[in-house]
């Protein structure tokens, strides 16, 4: 179908005028003068949700794609439901999501079948299937349609560590690593073969991994892979670099538990079918951990800023106006002088060991409680529209599980486990940087607890 309507309604997309766009469409769909021949009404509230769902709009989005596969003469029924798919999982309804994933990938006709089983695995995983999350990332690795298998693959990879089946994670990650990739997703993907090499106990292949994952000096190891990192170069310094695999089982991904998989969880692709819409990569680039600025911004950090000269300084201003008031006075006034000095020692103590006020297990769990307000628990600087992003991943959890907190200085890792509606667990790593005195979100992701950690 082609008319005046339609050719606004494009241009003003490609321009992302996307209420432009639906305001085309919508009097196209209203203009009875305009011929509508069999499925073009479908084709309309498509194009009508695609816009919507660009805005954010997620339940105008899943209208207009509801009205779009009411209409049986619309043969796009897979791209619709993928996308309807999107929109219920940013609003947290996995099981509609799933359900409309289900729909896609049995549609023959849905060429890209391969970007609804990548929606369909981020959606089990909110919902704690972790296992038939990983069957749906292995067929959108092994989809022929599939441009760029490599985060499927490197999900499939993370799905058979979950499953104690490191050789079968090595295959997949090595199989990934023969594809052309951005060099972040490359460093990330070596990481995780490095670890894959030492649970099989191959410690000087883990180590080859892992430098090839720091080479180029922008990339970060997470906490796990730093535990792993340490084993290797240990083995190696030793002369233990070669350690039996372990002896794991084959069995069916679909029959195992993986609990606590570490997948980043869906970006909110847009697939519009549409020749002149870009079709954005399915997976937005991963959220990473970032070093922020420890500068004191308040003069009320005194007890943990005072630097010697100000102590020093501050002594000397109490010696000389107490000189006059010996005795009694003096050995007042010193007597509290030293317990400045060690209250000062013990809070610059503490600040160096991670410690603060509020806590950072205390934060996580008002974020875990209060997602509809997450801005406030996070650090300045990170935008809106990044933080909406990471908390989609997040479930809504007034009495998540903290399973571990790593402190140091300036950041610092939590790692929880927060309980879904539906009754799952789902495990997350969160960021913290220290925020003066107390501390603030950076990150939260999806993670798989290794051995290391909870050990």
């Amino acid at each position: 179908m082609e008319n005046t309507y339609i050719d606004q309604a494009k241009a003003a997309y490609a321009s992302h005028d996307f209420a432009g766009a639906i305001e085309a469409y919508t009097q196209c769909l209203q203009d009875e003068e305009v011929e509508k021949a069999p499925g073009d009404t479908g084709f309309l509230y498509h194009q009508i949700g695609n816009s919507y769902l660009q805005m954010r709009d997620f339940e105008s989005a899943i209208g207009a794609y509801s009205q779009a596969v009411a209409d049986s003469a619309y043969d796009a029924c897979g791209a619709v439901n993928c996308n309807m798919g999107k929109a219920y999982a940013a609003q947290k309804d996995y099981e509609n999501a799933v359900a409309c994933f289900e729909i896609a990938t049995s549609d023959a006709k849905y060429a890209a079948r391969y970007k609804a089983h990548l929606g369909m695995g981020n959606a089990l995983l909110q919902l704690g299937k972790n296992a038939e999350a990983g069957a749906a990332f292995r067929e959108a690795a092994l989809d022929p349609a599939n441009p760029d298998p490599t985060k499927a693959l490197l999900n499939l990879g993370v799905c058979f560590m979950a499953l104690d089946r490191p050789q079968a994670a090595v295959q997949s990650y090595e199989s990934a690593l023969q594809f052309d990739m951005d060099p972040a997703m490359r460093n990330k993907m070596q990481a995780n073969l490095g670890q894959a090499y030492v649970a099989c106990g191959q410690m000087q292949k883990a180590m080859n991994a892992f430098e090839a994952a720091l080479a180029d000096k922008t990339y970060f190891l997470t906490g796990s892979a730093s535990v792993d990192y340490s084993k290797a170069a240990t083995a190696v310094a030793t002369g233990t670099a070669s350690i039996a695999p372990v002896d794991v089982p084959q069995s069916d991904i679909g029959l195992q538990d993986m609990t606590g998989l570490d997948v980043a969880a869906d970006g909110m692709p847009i697939d519009t079918d549409l020749q002149y819409v870009d079709d954005p990569t399915h997976y937005p680039a991963d959220h990473y951990g970032y070093e922020v600025d420890d500068g004191y911004a308040s003069g009320d950090d005194r007890f943990f800023n005072a630097t010697d000269e100000e102590l020093e300084s501050y002594s000397k201003n109490i010696a000389r106006q107490d000189r006059k008031r010996r005795n009694v006075g003096l050995k007042i006034l010193v007597f509290f002088f030293v317990l400045l000095l060690a209250a000062a020692a013990a809070g610059v103590y503490l600040y160096t060991q991670g410690y603060g006020y509020p806590q950072q297990q205390d934060v996580v769990a008002d974020l875990f409680a209060n997602t509809d307000n997450a801005a406030e628990y996070f650090v300045d600087g990170l935008a809106d529209a990044d933080i909406a992003e990471i908390m989609n991943e997040v479930v809504q959890d007034d009495s998540i599980t903290i399973d571990g907190v790593d402190r140091s200085m300036s950041t610092s890792t939590v790692y929880v486990t927060a309980s879904t509606s539906e009754g799952g667990d789902v495990n997350y790593k969160v960021s913290l940087a220290r925020d003066m005195i107390g501390w603030k979100v950076s990150d939260v992701e999806l993670f798989f607890p290794s051995e290391e950690q909870s050990e």
